[in-house]
């Protein structure tokens, strides 16, 4: 059996389905969700439909992103947030036409169902953004932090390679896990079509609601399957304003 992380989808279900293919997901294979499914490409509902029927055939864990939050928020009140509205819910939102109101509901149980975070046997955290406190996840004040913060990557980016995981100015708040693996922030930001390890932390946002691909990676032999660019999938969609 596998484990395969998997980046911010972004409601790119061309790209998603492709990964699963390429990657040749079978039943057996355990499927963890790094969050972010809605907002920017045209298939968010279609992409909820998607992982729920996946979750009944696979071990699936769907940690939810800060763009799952806002959805959540709108299918339990109806209420637009003006800022979600201009990155990528105008399109998650017209995504949900045809859609009944029982179907709704259903997605509705599924974002609230979402973990913040997730703990493997082997200590691996997976987590949509980050955390700040240095003494583990569960002393964190701030949920918020778990699918918006961005200092966790930032500090991984500019530790010195040759710092041991023992070492005493190792920072804290990576001792306490094996791995770690994150979405949120693109790696295309940084120039990389991959994703990226730093430190014990590994970013597989390869930026597919953007000009990059989706990916996935098997965390024991950390080998990566990635979709053509889902810009390319989408390519009578370009144009529109995104996440």
């Amino acid at each position: 059996m596998r484990t395969l992380a998997i980046g911010d989808i972004h409601g790119g279900l061309r790209g998603l389905t492709q990964i699963i293919d390429r990657a040749h997901v079978n039943s057996e294979d355990a499927l963890i969700f790094l969050g972010d499914y809605v907002d920017g490409w045209s298939d968010s509902a279609q992409v909820i439909q998607y992982l729920i029927e996946l979750s009944k055939t696979n071990t699936c864990v769907f940690i939810k992103g800060n763009h799952d939050v806002w959805c959540e928020q709108w299918l339990a009140s109806g209420i637009i947030n003006d800022v979600w509205f201009k990155h990528g819910g105008k399109e998650t939102i017209e995504s949900y036409d045809g859609f009944s109101k029982d179907q709704k509901l259903m997605h509705l149980d599924f974002f609230e169902g979402m973990p913040l975070y997730h703990l493997d046997t082997e200590n691996r955290l997976f987590v949509h953004a980050g955390f700040t406190s240095m003494y583990r996840v569960e002393r964190e004040l701030h949920k918020e932090n778990f699918y918006f913060d961005r200092t966790l990557w930032e500090m991984a980016l500019t530790m010195d390679k040759n710092i041991e995981p023992n070492s005493k100015i190792y920072p804290n708040r990576l001792k306490h896990y094996s791995e770690i693996y994150i979405g949120h922030t693109p790696t295309i930001n940084f120039g990389e079509d991959q994703p990226m390890n730093c430190g014990n932390i590994w970013n597989v946002d390869t930026g597919a609601t953007f000009t990059g691909k989706l990916s996935a990676i098997d965390i024991d032999t950390k080998e990566v399957f990635q979709s053509d660019k889902v810009m390319d999938l989408y390519s009578d969609e370009l144009g529109r304003n995104k996440k």
